[in-house]
């Protein structure tokens, strides 16, 4: 049976509610818009198990969709540490669940306002409305941050400091199209090149390599 993200009851239910309201004012081709709502929500708000092989040296990707950056940089808003970066860019037919890439605890999550930018562009990045976590794992720091887009108006980070998550684990999700940006460590051999397609909990984006 096909699962769902709970944040996506309320859109799913007005939808429906609209849909069978408008038919009952004897509206069939009006109830046709908010049917195809419906059908979009339904298909949007979806959350497919994932197989995978459980293998903490190896790091998952944390969302659906295609890669548009990797680069080494100084993650500059929590840990000031040089990290190498993936960028995810999720568009709306992606799932848009997120994942956490190895086991380890959540150390910090913090929340940024800003503005609601084309959610591919490197600006959006820190730009943007975001949710950034910070994840301690036995290969140190990991960074995750949530980045609304220009049609996602609210990224949800469902975990908090002190949670302690598996490998693949459900952390969040972000409403419509969205970027994700992940900062891992400098020994993180990366799996991926840039225009990947990736899914969440099943794509290895780096392995981890001894110093």
């Amino acid at each position: 049976m096909l699962k769902y993200a709970r944040e996506g009851y309320p859109f799913i239910g007005f939808f429906t509610v609209s849909t069978l309201l408008t038919l009952l004012c004897g509206k069939p081709w009006v109830a046709a818009f908010p049917f195809l709502l419906t059908l979009f929500m339904l298909y949007f708000f979806r959350d497919p198990e994932r197989t995978f092989t459980a293998d903490n040296n190896n790091l998952i990707a944390p969302a659906d969709g295609c890669v548009v950056q990797i680069r080494e940089i100084v993650e500059d808003e929590i840990t000031n540490e040089k990290m190498i970066e993936v960028s995810i860019f999720m568009n709306a037919f992606n799932v848009h669940v997120n994942r956490v890439p190895c086991d380890g605890t959540v150390k910090d999550v913090r929340r940024y306002s800003g503005r609601f930018m084309a959610a591919w562009s490197e600006e959006a990045s820190k730009a943007n409305e975001h949710i950034t976590m910070l994840f301690n794992t036995v290969h140190g720091n990991i960074v995750v941050r949530q980045v609304a887009g220009l049609i996602a108006r609210r990224a949800v980070c469902r975990v908090k400091p002190g949670d302690v998550l598996k490998q693949a684990e459900r952390f969040g999700i972000i409403k419509f199209s969205s970027r994700v940006d992940i900062f891992l460590p400098i020994n993180t051999k990366i799996k991926v090149k840039l225009k990947d397609k990736v899914k969440a909990g099943e794509t290895v984006l780096g392995e981890i390599t001894k110093n």
